[in-house]
C-alpha cells in the first residue's frame, strides 16, 4: 500500500465499508475526514480511531446535497493540509417491491449512489489533475453488470458509476492519477441485514483491505470476492430475451 497517503477523505464512512477503509487508514497513519450524514456514527468511529491512536475529522454532510459539495471539500482539503486520496463508498438501496414504482425511492439511489460520487469525485480530480498526481477510489457493485428486474434503479446507479469511474481513469491516467473501481458482492451491512438469498456473503473489512490494496498498487479494480468476476462474465454472455425470464 502507498505510503503516501498521508491525508484521505472518506464519504460515507459513518459505517460498512467506508468505516472499515477509514479504519484500516488511520492504521496506517493517514490523516482521515469522516464525511457522512449522521454525526453520532461519525463520531463514533472518529473516537476509536482515536483511542487506537490514529487522527480523524468529523465532516456532517448528505451527499445528496450538491450545492454545498464544492465548499465542504475545499474546507476539508484545508483542514487536511492537502489531500492524497478521496474514497467514495456512501451508498443506499431501499427495499423495492417488483409491483412497487416509487420513484422517490429511485431518486434517492440515483442522487445518492451516482450523482453524490460525482460532486465529490469531479473537485478531487480537479485538484489531482493539477497536482500530477493522487488516488480517487469508488465502490460500485457486481449489482452494475446487467439490468436486474429485482432491482432497476439500484443496478442503474452502480452500472453508471463504473462508467463514470472508467472515464475519470481515462481522462486522469495520463496526469499520474489513479482511480480503482470496487465491485462487491454482498456485504454484511446494515444494507443487507435481513435480506433472504445471500450468499458468498464477506466482510465490510475484507472489502476495505482489497480495495486499499488495489489503490495502492494503482490498480483498476475488481470483483469482491474475485469469483464474481466469473459470474458477471457469464452473465454478459446470456442473450437479453434469455436473461429477462431469470428470476433475479
Amino acid at each position: 500500500m502507498s505510503p503516501t497517503w498521508q491525508r484521505a477523505i472518506v464519504v460515507g464512512a459513518s459505517s460498512g465499508i467506508g468505516e472499515a477503509i477509514a479504519r484500516r487508514l488511520a492504521a496506517l497513519g493517514t490523516r482521515v475526514a469522516l464525511v457522512a450524514r449522521r454525526e453520532a456514527e461519525l463520531s463514533r468511529v472518529a473516537g476509536e480511531i482515536a483511542k487506537a491512536g490514529g487522527k480523524a475529522e468529523v465532516f456532517v454532510h448528505d451527499v445528496a446535497d450538491f450545492d454545498a459539495t464544492s465548499a465542504l471539500f475545499d474546507r476539508i482539503v484545508a483542514t487536511l493540509g492537502g489531500l492524497d486520496l478521496l474514497v467514495y463508498a456512501a451508498g443506499v438501496m431501499p427495499a423495492v417491491e417488483e409491483s412497487e414504482w416509487a420513484f422517490t425511492k429511485d431518486r434517492q439511489m440515483i442522487e445518492v449512489n451516482l450523482l453524490g460520487a460525482m460532486a465529490w469525485c469531479n473537485p478531487a480530480g480537479a485538484r489531482f489533475e493539477a497536482a500530477r498526481g493522487g488516488t480517487i477510489v469508488g465502490i460500485s457493485s457486481i449489482a452494475g453488470e446487467r439490468g436486474r428486474r429485482g432491482a432497476p434503479a439500484y443496478g442503474a446507479s452502480k452500472a453508471g458509476l463504473t462508467s463514470y469511474l472508467e472515464s475519470l481513469r481515462n481522462r486522469l491516467g495520463r496526469y499520474g492519477v489513479s482511480v480503482t473501481t470496487v465491485k462487491p458482492g454482498f456485504v454484511d451491512t446494515a444494507m443487507t441485514k435481513g435480506k433472504p438469498g445471500l450468499f458468498w456473503l464477506v466482510s465490510p473489512d475484507r472489502v476495505a483491505a482489497r480495495a486499499l490494496g488495489w489503490a495502492g498498487r494503482g490498480c483498476t479494480g475488481g470483483f469482491v470476492p474475485a469469483r464474481w468476476g466469473l459470474v458477471a462474465f457469464i452473465l454478459k454472455l446470456i442473450p437479453s430475451f434469455v436473461f429477462r425470464r431469470l428470476n433475479f
